[in-house]
């Protein structure tokens, strides 16, 4: 797959990089390789033009760069199941941005791998923009970056009938003691409340070194689940209708302490300053290192339509899972 070309970019290191078929029309078997190594480079590959025409063409290029789809776990959208661990993109009303973020990095493990599938793109935005953690963390003011390396982060969530996902929802279960369990075996505290409520709390690495370039990377939900982060009216009328605690996510230093908001602004900053964006296209494949790229997604108009797979579990410097 000598000649299977690399779209040239303006920047220094694109995001995401474009990877069209050469001449031969090479497989993306026989590319295989290539592909992951541009990825541990760029952070992300946008495959286009290979006729990848539907979920099953996907499913099929999941397998084959990165082995078999992974199921979503311990959620924290709303996604549907379009078949088997094909999922849509997260269901979120269309004039809402969705900021940028790596998923699932708030658990024990995650998917080392993201691929997204433009079955139907917008008539407008509804990008999925990518910044690359690696400029992220170097953007981070020192003395932001050493706080939270020396306490790391810890995430609050609060289940109830009143806002988000239901706790039965997210961890794919109706029994309490399969919950605690879980929780327990991936290091989340669990709080029952009430009748049909649960408080959970996981504190979790701030900075992580990435399993294959050793390099040091900004992986966390910290600031995609700060309070703040919300619009400006929601977080306003969140904070006047709850008490801190009972917030439906909400973030702090590893030991509890409160992260003032103008920390989590600067980190706002950080990662809008690395964004980058491109327009999608039918058939359009991008395949995202989810420790060196964050994803999140524009507001848009129109029939948008991206399927969503994960694959690769790891726990970070520590490898693989499984």
């Amino acid at each position: 797959m000598a000649d299977m070309t690399a779209v040239p970019s303006v920047q220094e290191r694109a995001l995401p990089l474009v990877m069209t078929p050469g001449q031969g029309k090479e497989s993306l078997t026989a590319g295989r390789a290539a592909i992951r190594d541009k990825l541990l480079e760029h952070g992300a590959v946008l495959l286009r033009g290979f006729g990848i025409d539907d979920v099953d063409g996907f499913d099929t290029t999941v397998r084959t760069l990165a082995g078999p789809p992974l199921t979503y776990q311990e959620r924290s959208s709303p996604r549907s199941t379009i078949k088997g661990q094909v999922y849509t993109s997260t269901d979120y009303p269309e004039a809402e941005e969705i900021f940028l973020h790596n998923e699932n990095s708030y658990q024990a493990a995650w998917p080392l791998s993201l691929f997204f599938y433009c079955v139907r793109p917008p008539d407008t935005l509804g990008a999925t923009p990518l910044a690359d953690t690696r400029r992220i963390l170097a953007a981070i003011d020192p003395a932001v970056r050493a706080e939270f390396e020396a306490r790391g982060w810890m995430v609050t969530r609060n289940f109830t009938d009143s806002f988000g996902l239901p706790w039965q929802q997210t961890f794919n279960t109706t029994d309490r003691d399969e919950v605690t369990a879980y929780c327990a075996r991936n290091g989340v505290e669990t709080e029952w409340l009430d009748r049909n409520g649960l408080r959970t709390r996981a504190r979790r690495q701030a900075v992580h070194r990435h399993p294959v370039t050793g390099e040091a990377v900004w992986f966390n939900h910290l600031t995609f689940f700060h309070v703040t982060t919300l619009a400006e009216d929601v977080c306003a009328g969140l904070r006047a209708m709850l008490a801190e605690e009972d917030l439906p996510t909400n973030t702090y230093y590893g030991d509890g302490g409160t992260i003032p908001d103008e920390v989590v602004a600067h980190l706002r900053d950080c990662y809008r300053a690395a964004s980058r964006r491109f327009d999608w296209q039918r058939g359009d494949v991008l395949m995202v290192d989810n420790m060196l790229s964050s994803h999140g997604r524009e507001p848009f108009t129109g029939p948008r339509k991206i399927a969503v797979a994960m694959a690769e579990p790891s726990t970070g410097e520590n490898g693989t899972k499984g």
